[in-house]
């Protein structure tokens, strides 16, 4: 028999490019951490959108903010001053210790902007023929040209070549590599506190110590991708402040907006003099409606210290979990992460147990074929988590039990 999901599917088939490996359901409303589908079942939501809706879904303060935009100024390009601009800037360098911001629409230009930036800055300020960008091996930067080819993964490489020169990876937690790396012709090293498509895999916060201070030693850059990792979600409001490093340039987008496309790219005023007029820009970027709502967001963030909560509640799962595992031995090989972007890494390909999570209704993320990715909203009630927790102990004790030898 059909159903509405059926008919949304077929008809996606027959109109849409086949980018994208669908989850098997069909959203139709949220509300808080809470999800509907389009034949009425609730989900709890741990994924937020990828870690963009932040504030939950569907946040009336959020909503409050769009609305009255909305009906006074939506879009005027970045040929005119905007006001919400400069709200949003002061909020964003009042987090740490930058004193400039450069407004695009997604994570994969605010590393556009990083990159375009770090070369900039090498050749028209220091004079410098520096052009060349480091990165970590299992890195994420993007889909975009430059950005992809940043980030080094064949895989999401494959049949796009040839790529824009200047871009080489070196292993993690090999201060050794990146050293040899580094040469005359390097502008910046690039890398996130925490690698979120790669796995929920954090850097030791010793290493990225070291990589500071390599950078400073050879007068490179030293750019922080916190665009999944930054607002607040991984305990401190930027993830790099757990190491207690100053960056010269880092990239957000995803939960700045709670929804709407926006990222930003933030710096000093010394790198900011990388870009004058017509260096770099775009139409749409930090347009009044977006500028405003992200505005909103990081107030809210502040206000309720969501950090603090994201690093409580974080300890609280990774301790949960961590029990689970020693009750049901030989399915957890370890939970990861800070705050509230976690993975828990299972003993073998865990599709049937994601499938059987999101049977039961429960939202999350299957990264590399083996790590469940938590991305929920900062705002989540430790109820539904403990749901969560409940029920995945009791999917992984049916697991078990379809693992166990036939007896003989």
């Amino acid at each position: 028999m059909s159903t509405a999901f059926d008919a949304i599917k077929n008809e996606e088939e027959q109109l849409l490019c086949r980018s994208y490996s669908r989850y098997p359901l069909a959203i139709v409303k949220g509300k808080g951490s809470r999800l509907w589908d389009v034949d009425g079942k609730e989900y709890i939501d741990l994924l937020a959108g990828i870690a963009v809706t932040a504030l939950g879904h569907a946040n009336d303060e959020v909503t409050a903010a769009i609305s009255k935009q909305a009906a006074t100024l939506t879009h005027v390009s970045n040929l005119f001053y905007q006001k919400a601009q400069l709200r949003l800037a002061k909020l964003l360098c009042s987090t740490a210790h930058f004193t400039k911001v450069f407004f695009c629409n997604s994570g994969a230009e605010a590393n556009e902007a990083c990159i375009k930036l770090a070369r900039r800055y090498m050749r028209k300020v220091l004079h410098k023929d520096a052009y060349e960008i480091i990165t970590l091996e299992g890195c994420f930067h993007g889909r975009t040209y430059g950005s992809l080819a940043a980030t080094g993964r064949a895989n999401l490489q494959d049949g796009f070549e040839p790529f824009p020169a200047g871009f080489m990876q070196v292993p993690a937690h090999d201060i050794a590599a990146l050293r040899a790396a580094i040469s005359d012709k390097t502008a910046a090293v690039m890398m996130e506190a925490v690698q979120g498509e790669g796995g929920i895999k954090p850097l030791d916060h010793a290493y990225l110590q070291q990589v500071q201070a390599l950078c400073k030693e050879k007068n490179v850059l030293l750019i922080m991708d916190e665009v999944q990792a930054g607002l607040c979600r991984t305990g401190k409001f930027w993830a790099f402040q757990h190491a207690g490093i100053c960056p010269d340039i880092i990239s957000t987008a995803k939960s700045l907006a709670n929804g709407l496309p926006m990222g930003a790219m933030l710096t000093t005023d010394t790198i900011a003099q990388g870009f004058v007029a017509g260096s770099h820009a775009t139409t749409f970027g930090g347009g009044e409606l977006v500028a405003a709502t992200a505005a909103t967001v990081i107030e809210i963030m502040l206000r309720d210290n969501l950090a603090q909560r994201a690093q409580s509640l974080g300890s609280y799962v990774k301790a949960e979990v961590q029990a689970i595992a020693s009750r049901v031995p030989g399915q957890i090989k370890e939970v990861r992460g800070l705050g509230l972007m976690l993975g828990i890494e299972l003993t073998a390909p865990g599709k049937a147990v994601w499938l059987e999570l999101l049977r039961r209704g429960i939202i999350c993320n299957l990264s590399h074929d083996v790590t469940l990715r938590l991305l929920p909203p900062l705002t989540i009630d430790k109820a539904d988590l403990d749901t969560f927790l409940s029920t995945l102990e009791a999917v992984l004790r049916d697991n078990a039990a379809l693992l166990l030898p036939a007896a003989k």
